[in-house]
Formats: C-alpha cells, structure tokens, sequence
C-alpha cells in the first residue's frame, strides 16, 4: 500500500502545545507516555490489539512538508525558528508495543512512547486514531467468529464502513480477529486478504428469470457458483432456480446465499431442498444485518448455515463503536532521572498509572492458560523460581499465589532513537498468533455476558510509588 506523509493528521493544540513546548525550559526536556484503554468494548472480557503496522508506518514518515510549515504559517501563531524546528523535526522517541493479535486488558500500556517531549507529545493523536480503531475492530470481529463456533465469517462492511481507510484497515484488522476473507478488494491487493463476492440483487434483477440470471453466472463462474436466492421469493423460485441450475450446469463448488427474512427457518427449509435433490454439498452462505448474538441465536435454533457475511454491525463496531483509548504522560525527566508522572481524578477509573513501566504475563506451565498481568516499574524483573501474588484490580481483598508459572515481558520494542528496530509479521502470522492467543484465555474470560475479570497487577513497587503520589497531593 502506498505510505502517506500523514504529519498533518492530528489534532491542532499538538502543535501549539509544542510551540508551547519550545518556547519554555521543556524544550529539550524528555517525557514517556503511555497509551491505555479503561473498558472492553460490549462489556467483553478482553480487547486484541491491531493496528501496530500502520503506527510503525506513521513514525518513519513523520516529516513536515513546506506545503505544512506554509499553512502553518498562515495561522499566525507560530515564529519563524519554531517552523524552521518543525521542518527539521526528525522523529528520535524509543517506542514499545503490545504485538497485534495479542489480547489486551483496561489500565494497561499498549504503547509507550519515550523521548524530547516534543516529539512524544506530537504523535498523541494518530497513535489513539490508529491503534483505537483497528483494534476495535478486531475485537469485535473476534467475538462475532467466536459466535460462529468454527464456520468461516466474511467481511462484508465495506460499504458501510466510515470511510476508505476505515474500510481498508478495517478489513485488516477483522481478519487478525478472526475473519475468513473481506470483500474489500484493496485489502486483497495490499494484504493479501482473501477477497471474496457473489453478486447483488441487481444481477439477479438484469435477467428475465431468477433461472437465467443464476445459469449465466454458473457459466461464467463454474469453479464456485454461490447464488443469491433472496430477490423475490427464497423457497418459492429463488432456491428451485438454483437447484435447476447446479443440477443442469454441475458447477465444481456451489452454494446459495439468503441476505433477508427468518434466517433460522430458511435456511432449514432450503437445506432439505438441497438435499432432496442430492446436493449435500452445496453450502448455505448468510449476510444481512448480522452480529455476535443474532449469529449464537440462530445457531442455537437449528440454522443451517455453512459460512456467514457480517457487515455494518462488524465493520463499525455498532454496538459500542468507540475503543477508548487514551494517551497520558507517565514520566518526565529530572536531571537525568526519569521521575513519575501522575493524573488524578474524581472518577477513579482515570486515575494513571505513573513511571517508565513494563508488562509481564504469567502463564501456568500445567495449562498453558493465562494466568494474569502485572505491570512494573522499566527495570523490575520477575523470578519465576519464587511463588508471585497478584491481586484483583476491582476487588483489592482477592489474590491469587502463583506457582508454576512462566512469565512473558509481554511488549515489544518497535524504535530505539527514532530507528525502526522491529519488522512487522506477515497478516497470516499476525492472525495465527491471534488465534492461539485466544486459546490461552479461560472460558470464564471469553463469555460475551458478565465474563470473568482478568487480574491486571501493580507490582509492589509501583503501587507504591502510585500511592505515594496520591496522598503527596491530596493531603
């Protein structure tokens, strides 16, 4: 895909904040900040992370344009030298990230940025724009596969998707979640995303019968004739025609897709006529409006369905379309010394986490499972020889004492002074990886309703260190 210069692309107090920046003694100070989301979307148990790749992107083309500096100029806030600074601005910062199709969990940071506060500050807005969409989406993509129990579901949203890169990145980021193909054919050319089609009710309509839209389209397409059987009648014409055809035309794949009425009672009805005809082989492909819970449902009722198309409700995230994620300073440094940073709130949830930090996962060794997070001070290590208590982050009183474990610095470092040091994996791995992921969480913590909270810790250290800050400014 082609790489665009999108420096630009942020929110307009970034830059007056640097100026800002520039213009006092914070100008060659250096900061880190985190970047965390405080819920699962659709109250989930877990959220996946996607998106890494086009931040990775973002940072080795941070480079403003003259056309940039001559806007900028335009807005008359801004002297010469700090848009002369701006035209120089090479991007220097240490990056660390959670690798995509990881399952992620609320308080915990998913990217830290550290370098001159500039800098770090700068790309706030595209780090939450990129990674908050993408991994929204392969969130909910994830949960509406995991409803499907094991039949493939296509990305079908493209038209409904807010916009050409929400529909691009979208169907990326649905396929790490767990999607078969997209029918986005740009995702096809530029990731390798299987694109995937029938036709519409227009092609069916073009014909003088249903029969003779369905033989010209077997004709064309004989390696896999997928018929849409829904424009007038389903079991009247639309699947008899279809019948009519496979029987006469013997495509070497075929199917029927239904994209409206009681999918449950259609597609049970068609199935017999199907098969009364001897076609047991041809498959029974659903779209229309479809989400996690309309997919359990009509699965629970017997439906007879091969594959699914999901669109609208996967492609905007309908049921909750706003990840969440935010992007707080964590660290400033103080004469060499990188010392903690705090944001208080009345509303505990938005109380931050402070200090340079890391993300361990622990893993029991028996199980394979997950076991919980914790999340400690940059220089902290973990011995796995030595039992290790973690404690519910919502109910402070429970605790469990791990043994057994093995533990996983759970990030990765993307940049080392503004060079890329990490190569993205191939999509294919990405969703792999994703996939056996997912298979490390427990039951309890993969329920669509009340799922069961994951144990996200401080370590003792930087509880501490927390509560320290708290109470230094709440006396």
């Amino acid at each position: 895909m082609n790489k665009i210069n999108l420096t630009m692309l942020t929110d307009f107090y970034e830059i007056t904040m640097a100026n800002g920046y520039f213009r006092t003694e914070m100008r060659d100070k250096e900061a880190c900040f985190d970047m965390f989301f405080r819920n699962v979307p659709d109250g989930g148990g877990f959220a996946i992370m996607a998106g890494v790749e086009q931040l990775i992107d973002y940072f080795k083309n941070l480079s403003f344009t003259n056309e940039d500096i001559d806007y900028l100029r335009t807005k008359g806030y801004f002297d010469e030298d700090f848009l002369q600074f701006l035209l120089d601005f090479k991007f220097t910062c240490d990056v660390w990230a959670v690798p995509e199709g990881t399952p992620i969990f609320p308080h915990e940071p998913i990217i830290t940025v550290k370098g001159p506060v500039i800098q770090a500050q700068l790309v706030e807005t595209m780090i939450l724009l990129t990674i908050n969409h993408q991994s929204l989406i392969a969130t909910k993509a994830n949960r509406i596969v995991r409803a499907a129990n094991g039949r493939p579901v296509m990305e079908f949203g493209t038209r409904r998707a807010h916009g050409a890169s929400a529909a691009i990145y979208g169907a990326r980021a649905a396929y790490i979640g767990g999607c078969a193909g997209t029918a986005c054919a740009i995702a096809d050319r530029d990731y390798g995303i299987s694109a995937l089609g029938t036709m519409a009710h227009s092609w069916v309509q073009m014909f003088p019968s249903e029969y003779d839209a369905f033989k010209a389209y077997a004709k064309i397409y004989p390696e896999n004739a997928v018929l849409l059987v829904d424009t007038y009648n389903v079991l009247k014409s639309g699947v008899p025609a279809a019948i009519k055809v496979f029987k006469e035309m013997q495509p070497k794949k075929m199917g029927i897709r239904i994209d409206s009425g009681d999918i449950a009672y259609l597609t049970k009805k068609a199935r017999r006529m199907l098969d009364a005809e001897g076609l047991s082989d041809c498959k029974i492909i659903v779209s229309n409006s479809l989400d996690e819970y309309i997919i359990r449902d009509v699965i629970l009722e017997g439906a007879k369905i091969d594959s699914f198309g999901v669109g609208e409700r996967l492609i905007t995230a309908k049921s909750e379309p706003v990840f969440g994620g935010v992007y707080k300073l964590s660290g400033l440094d103080m004469d060499g010394k990188m010392m903690p940073k705090i944001k208080l709130s009345e509303n505990v949830e938005k109380i931050t986490n402070p200090g340079f930090k890391k993300l361990y996962r622990f893993y029991s060794k028996e199980t394979k499972k997950m076991l919980g997070d914790v999340i400690t001070l940059f220089d902290e290590t973990i011995d796995e020889s030595k039992s290790y208590t973690i404690f519910d982050p919502n109910a402070i009183w429970k605790k469990k004492e791990l043994t057994d474990y093995y533990v996983k610095d759970l990030r990765v470092q993307l940049f080392d002074k503004g060079k890329c040091i990490y190569e993205s994996p191939d999509i294919e791995d990405i969703k792999a990886y994703c996939a056996g992921e997912i298979k490390t969480l427990w039951s309890e913590t993969l329920r669509f309703e009340n799922p069961q909270t994951y144990y996200v810790d401080l370590s003792k250290d930087l509880w501490e260190i927390k509560h320290d800050l708290i109470n230094s400014y709440t006396k």
